[in-house]
């Protein structure tokens, strides 16, 4: 058992574009489809409906651990919430989002990890699902950068 997915892309964008893309709570709702209720502020939590179609029933919260502009952007959040909005109790992943002028663009890199504090019965699938779930984000913040009129992946 791996305790984290890790994902890279290399983005043609600086990353300063890129930065906003991941830490402003609107662009952020564009490209990840959540519309949250605030801005991302280190130490406080945010809240949003997913706008994924067949699951706007879940909430995500997330808590923002570290802003280091314009290169990390840290939060926890329950990889499995529940429908109600609240957590599911289960203890939180920490996603990070690292930055790094690559040429003309900016290879971001996603790491969440934790996944080992989950409860035995829920780890495998939290895992499978999170690690397919990154793969579509970082293909919506590519598609979201580069200005494509296409909609967001489900």
């Amino acid at each position: 058992m791996t305790d984290a997915i890790e994902k890279t892309i290399l983005l043609d964008a600086p990353v300063e574009r890129v930065w906003r893309a991941v830490t402003d709570a609107r662009e952020f709702g564009t490209w990840f489809r959540v519309a949250l209720e605030g801005p991302f502020v280190p130490g406080r939590s945010v809240a949003g409906q997913i706008t994924y179609p067949g699951y706007e029933h879940h909430r995500l919260v997330a808590t923002v651990e570290t802003m280091e502009e314009p290169r990390y952007f840290a939060f926890r959040w329950e990889p499995e919430p529940d429908t109600a909005g609240g957590g599911g109790g289960d203890p939180a992943t920490l996603v990070e989002f690292t930055l790094a002028p690559e040429g003309t663009g900016t290879r971001l890199t996603l790491r969440e990890s934790g996944f080992d504090a989950l409860p035995a019965h829920k780890r495998d699938e939290a895992l499978r699902r999170n690690d397919g779930g990154w793969d579509i984000q970082m293909q919506n913040i590519a598609d979201h950068l580069s200005g494509s009129s296409a909609a967001p992946r489900a």
